[in-house]
């Protein structure tokens, strides 16, 4: 896709912001828009795409696509009709980092599900978690138990609440979104920043 061909109506830069501030700031602006708007979103953050995608199609707005320009990428989205708007998803349930650590501990049935990029991952992880982008979390369910508690962390909460909705809508029964995401972790970590 080339950003040629898409007109965009407002441009928003969030250029070196992480998640989940590229949302906040889009959810802000795309209240301004008329229906039917483009706006285009340039991000550097590698989560970005799949949280755009997720976004959109929580909230009745359309994800047109992104190309990629060096390490900005271009993502276009258009207002939907307020018919088609939908209410922000209720939050899901939430687990504090006390209330994890205990849990972890105690060695349970709880899976810790990380849906941050692999390269967020690869450099700080809790040991035991679980590795699936929420870009592949739809196609990955298969690697999952979804009667089994789950608790689903990312960087700061934002990822981690739509792999929640995704994950009840496909029919788990016990998830929950880890407060403040692995940012604000004060627990044992694994990957190359915790060495």
């Amino acid at each position: 896709m080339s950003s040629n061909n898409i007109q965009a109506d407002y441009i928003l830069d969030c250029k070196g912001l992480a998640c989940p501030m590229p949302i906040v700031k889009t959810k802000k602006v795309m209240k301004e828009l008329k229906a039917g708007q483009v706006m285009e979103v340039q991000a550097t953050d590698k989560g970005s795409l799949a949280d755009f995608q997720s976004w959109a199609q929580s909230t009745g707005h359309h994800f047109i696509g992104t190309f990629q320009n060096g390490n900005v990428m271009h993502h276009f989205l258009r207002k939907g009709e307020p018919a088609e708007a939908k209410a922000e998803p209720l939050l899901p349930s939430t687990i504090s980092h006390e209330e994890l650590q205990t849990k972890l501990a105690e060695k349970g049935n709880l899976l810790l599900l990380d849906v941050r990029e692999p390269a967020e991952f690869a450099l700080k992880h809790i040991p035991g978690s679980k590795s699936i982008p929420l870009g592949e979390l739809e196609n990955r369910l298969g690697e999952l138990k979804l009667n089994e508690e789950i608790a689903v962390i990312c960087h700061a909460g934002t990822r981690s609440e739509m792999a929640c909705q995704l994950l009840v809508k496909s029919g788990a029964t016990n998830v929950k979104s880890v407060l403040l995401g692995i940012s604000e972790w004060t627990g044992e970590t694994k990957g190359s920043e915790s060495i």
